[in-house]
């Protein structure tokens, strides 16, 4: 899991970097101070420690900025300890707020149970295979920063497979999957909608995520 750490006190910053790196944690941080909610969006972490009194700026408004298009786990890290600030945190879409100074061993118990909440809503809608992810809900395949939308049945044939990771799932198989009644449906049919997927993968810079076993049926 990648953090980011948005913190203007260097020896604050290198602390936190050697604490998260030797939790085993991959950490990238902020020093530079300006357009931060633009920085965090092309880190692209996992979850951000944010300080609440950076040079100029007000660590409550960047998580808002973030939040308006990313829903990426926010711990506020602050010298300040009251009750109101910490609502204001909150309210601002944080998901944790920590005092300074912090327990060590805390910081890290509240980060990882914020990762563990961050991650039960995907597990039921993304899937991920080889660094490909699909998520049902969105209908959309991703892979690195790229990402682009499938047509409902190209969504279930690829959430079949991706729930058959490593199997060769037969055509019949496939065919009654998305069809229902697999005796009426042209056999070209499925063909054409693993062509159209491979040309979706292909556009998002993944080529051979789709296996064709000659005579059995297709394998991720």
């Amino acid at each position: 899991m990648r953090i980011m750490i948005v913190e203007d006190e260097r020896n604050v910053r290198e602390e936190l970097r050697l604490l998260l790196e030797s939790a085993g944690y991959s950490v990238c941080a902020a020093e530079a101070f300006d357009h931060v909610a633009e920085r965090i969006e092309g880190e692209k972490p996992d979850l951000v420690l944010l300080d609440v009194g950076l040079p100029g700026q007000d660590g409550r408004e960047i998580c808002k900025q973030v939040r308006k298009t990313a829903s990426l786990p926010i711990i506020f890290v602050t010298a300040d300890d009251d009750v109101a600030s910490e609502i204001a945190g909150m309210l601002a879409g944080g998901d944790d707020y920590i005092a300074k100074p912090y327990h060590p061993a805390l910081l890290l118990a509240r980060i990882a149970a914020v990762l563990k909440r961050a991650q039960k809503p995907a597990d039921d809608y993304t899937f991920t295979h080889n660094g490909v992810t699909l998520d049902i809900r969105t209908y959309k395949i991703s892979h690195k920063d790229r990402q682009v939308e499938l047509s409902k049945n190209e969504c279930k044939l690829l959430h079949y497979l991706f729930q058959h990771p490593g199997e060769v799932v037969p055509r019949l198989e496939l065919m009654e999957h998305l069809w229902d009644n697999a005796v009426f449906i042209d056999d070209n049919a499925l063909s054409i909608t693993v062509t159209r997927i491979r040309a979706k993968l292909e556009d998002i810079g993944v080529s051979g995520f789709i296996e064709t076993k000659r005579g059995a049926g297709y394998r991720i």
